[in-house]
């Protein structure tokens, strides 16, 4: 079997083709292996605390094509500084869980005192398109990666992930869905994380999106709010550029 990843990590790989373009609302990956093309757009919600990663697969062979499309993240659900500090100790206060109704999974960070706010992190997968199986899960990073093995090369691959949930010394968050793609058909995957101060809230947040209707309309807020506030600022495309240019060296 042939596995590669939507962007050039981790993978680390290009492909046939491979195109990102980053814009004002959003960045945008297209790429082609064998006669699968991919094209990966991301943007921040302006509703809310979230990201979207919307995947368009399509099959340009001439016959079927079965794919497991899988995600990872790594979650630490704590202010940076506390994580570069001592992130074995920070994590240990994470706890996960995988919720049927949505098919996606949530994460929590323990508080050590009433004082602290609640934090609640949601992955959610839905896909527009034909499935084959179960939703598979895992939030052990030891799981995933495997012993002796990294990110580049992760024993998750090439195996069943394992659905473990709970208090997990190394939290990441996966999910998995076996894909049936159809000569010439494109199938719709969109990855949302989401970010609240209550299981509640993130879950409505799931519900939200458990559409697509919903995730396009997300994307349509993007494009129009860049351009509404670039508007208002008097910035040309080529000026926000430029701007852009300059924000990430100030930030990083």
């Amino acid at each position: 079997s042939k596995w590669w990843s939507a962007g050039y990590e981790p993978c680390q790989s290009e492909g046939n083709y491979y195109e990102a373009v980053f814009s004002v609302d959003k960045a945008k990956i297209k790429r082609q292996d064998g006669n699968i093309i991919t094209n990966t757009s991301v943007i921040v919600s302006s509703e809310e605390d979230a990201e979207i990663r919307r995947l368009s697969i399509t099959n340009k062979g001439n016959i079927d094509k079965i794919l497991e499309v899988t995600s990872y993240m790594e979650i630490t659900i704590a202010p940076f500084d506390a994580d570069l500090v001592h992130p074995a100790f920070s994590n240990l206060f994470v706890r996960t869980e995988f919720n049927v109704k949505y098919g996606c999974l949530l994460a929590s960070r323990r508080r050590r005192s009433e004082k602290e706010n609640e934090c609640w992190i949601m992955h959610h997968m839905v896909v527009d398109g034909e499935t084959e199986g179960n939703t598979e899960y895992e939030t052990s990073r030891i799981n995933f990666i495997g012993r002796t093995r990294d990110v580049h090369n992760p024993e998750a691959i090439n195996l069943p992930l394992k659905n473990t949930t709970g208090d997990v010394l190394d939290p990441i968050m996966s999910l998995r869905r076996r894909i049936k793609i159809k000569p010439g058909k494109t199938v719709r995957i969109s990855y949302i994380t989401a970010a609240a101060d209550s299981k509640e809230n993130v879950l409505a947040i799931a519900k939200k999106y458990s559409s697509y209707g919903s995730v396009k309309r997300a994307f349509e807020i993007a494009a129009t709010g860049a351009q509404v506030s670039m508007g208002y600022l008097g910035i040309k495309s080529l000026e926000a550029n430029v701007y852009e240019l300059m924000a990430s060296k100030i930030l990083f």
